[in-house]
C-alpha cells in the first residue's frame, strides 16, 4: 500500500511479553497486518519505523519480547489493521498488556487551530493478552496505576487502599459476569504489574508519546 500523501502519521508503542517457544517466523506472521499497511514484503523490510531515532519494530528472542516504536503514514483504514493486530498478538502473548497507537493529523495546523477546526487527532489504548482474564487484569492494573496516581497529590498512599479494594470489586464482577460456563482463570486482583500513560492534558498530544 501506498500511504506517501495520507494525512495522519500513526504511532504504534507497546512491549509484549510472548510465549517461550516462539519463534520469529510465528511473530511476523502475526505482526503482517502492520508490515502488510507499510507496503513492505516482510517484517524486516517494514519493521523500520518512519522516523529513524525510533527502534521500529523489535522481538527479543533472548527475553522473548516484542517492543514497537513504529510509526507509519496512514488513515482512518487503519483501524482494522488494529483488530486483526490484537487477534494475533493474542496468540503469542504470555501475559496481558496494553499497545497505544496515536493517529496525528499532519495535515492539522495552527490556522486550523485558530478558526475552530478539530484536528483528526486520536489516541486508542489496546489491551491484549493470552485469555480474557489476561487482558482484563492488564486492564485493572493500569486504572489503578492511574487513579493511585491522580488520589496521591491529595491523599496519603495508606488512605488508598479501600479505593484498589473496590477497583477489585469491579473488575471481579465484571470478570464473573464474562465467564458464563468457560473456565478462563482466576479474575483479576492483587498487586499485578502495573503500567500507565500519560492523561491527555490539553492542547494536542505531542507527536511522539515518549
Amino acid at each position: 500500500m501506498n500511504h506517501d500523501n495520507a494525512p495522519l502519521e500513526i504511532h504504534v508503542h507497546g512491549d509484549v511479553p510472548i510465549k517461550p517457544g516462539t519463534d520469529i517466523k510465528a511473530i511476523q506472521e502475526a505482526l503482517k497486518p502492520l508490515w502488510h499497511y507499510a507496503g513492505a514484503r516482510s517484517l524486516h523490510e517494514g519493521a523500520v519505523s518512519l522516523y529513524e531515532e525510533e527502534p521500529g519494530i523489535r522481538f527479543d528472542a533472548t527475553t522473548q519480547r516484542l517492543n514497537l516504536c513504529w510509526t507509519v503514514r496512514g488513515d482512518e483504514d487503519f483501524r482494522m489493521v488494529m483488530d486483526d493486530l490484537c487477534m494475533n498478538i493474542n496468540d503469542l502473548s504470555a501475559a496481558g498488556t496494553q499497545i497505544e497507537v496515536t493517529f496525528y493529523d499532519t495535515e492539522f495546523d495552527d490556522e486550523d487551530e485558530a478558526s475552530g477546526s478539530e484536528s483528526r487527532d486520536d489516541f486508542v489504548m489496546l489491551f491484549v493478552g493470552p485469555d480474557p482474564g489476561a487482558i482484563m487484569q492488564a486492564q485493572r492494573d493500569l486504572l489503578v496505576h492511574d487513579v493511585i496516581n491522580m488520589m496521591e497529590r491529595h491523599f496519603d498512599g495508606a488512605e488508598l487502599s479501600g479505593v484498589v479494594t473496590e477497583i477489585d470489586k469491579l473488575f471481579s464482577q465484571r470478570f464473573d459476569s464474562l465467564v458464563s460456563s468457560l473456565e478462563l482463570g482466576k479474575p483479576p486482583r492483587g498487586s499485578g504489574g502495573s503500567s500507565g500513560h500519560g492523561g491527555s492534558g490539553g492542547g494536542r498530544r505531542p507527536r511522539h508519546l515518549h
